[in-house]
């Protein structure tokens, strides 16, 4: 026996008012609309009527704060699984918008001259592989049920592009994932697909200030 569903929950948003690339940098926690977004996600998992058997979060600050509403629903611990982390990024704690921002930098061009590696952070490959690893391994290690995994981003877009066939260079700017969404891995034949997508924190999308990293 194993999960029936993987559900990957991208985080809420991050208290950000310096509105820097913070990436793995500590101590970047909710905003109070994050603590409702995530609390939105929770709510959803709660009136799909699915048994959640285990919540696995990244040891980001801001995705066990997002975990917390879903482990209390379920009644359940949270679990920690460094594969399911943001990548690392060379920009982080800087500015990347603005006339003052790291892009407007010549010191900081040659960090971007590969974008389809990409040469700022961890190669798309292996976002992909320690991600789908993850899944797999979560997926197995219950009998029967359903498994949340609180993530990022970029770990879920590429989980989304791998199992899609997609080229895993993308533009950030046409992800798919946002945040509190929850993106539902089903296991047809025994092999993932994904078999869901929904957003329910919608209504809450227009307050916030802070989208996140690239």
């Amino acid at each position: 026996m194993a999960a029936n569903q993987v559900h990957l929950v991208r985080h809420g948003e991050v208290f950000n008012p310096e509105r820097v690339l913070y990436g793995r940098l500590p101590e970047f926690r909710l905003s109070d609309l994050g603590v409702q977004m995530a609390e939105a996600a929770a709510a959803d998992l709660v009136q799909r009527a699915r048994p959640v058997i285990r919540v696995i979060s990244s040891p980001l600050q801001r995705a066990r704060e997002s975990a917390a509403p879903i482990a209390a629903a379920f009644g359940l611990p949270i679990d920690i699984d460094d594969r399911i982390i943001e990548p690392a990024n060379v920009f982080e704690g800087k500015r990347m918008r603005g006339a003052d921002g790291a892009l407007r930098d010549p010191r900081n061009w040659p960090a971007l001259a590969n974008p389809l590696r990409p040469s700022w952070g961890e190669p798309f490959e292996s976002i992909a592989q320690r991600m789908l690893a993850a899944i797999e391994d979560a997926r197995r290690s219950v009998d029967g049920g359903d498994v949340v995994l609180v993530s990022h981003q970029l770990p879920i877009w590429m989980v989304h592009r791998a199992l899609a066939g997609q080229r895993l260079a993308h533009d950030p700017r046409k992800r798919r994932c946002d945040l509190s969404s929850i993106t539902t891995i089903s296991f047809p034949s025994d092999r993932p697909a994904e078999s869901g997508y929904t957003n329910p924190a919608l209504v809450l999308q227009a307050g916030a200030t802070d989208v996140g990293a690239v």
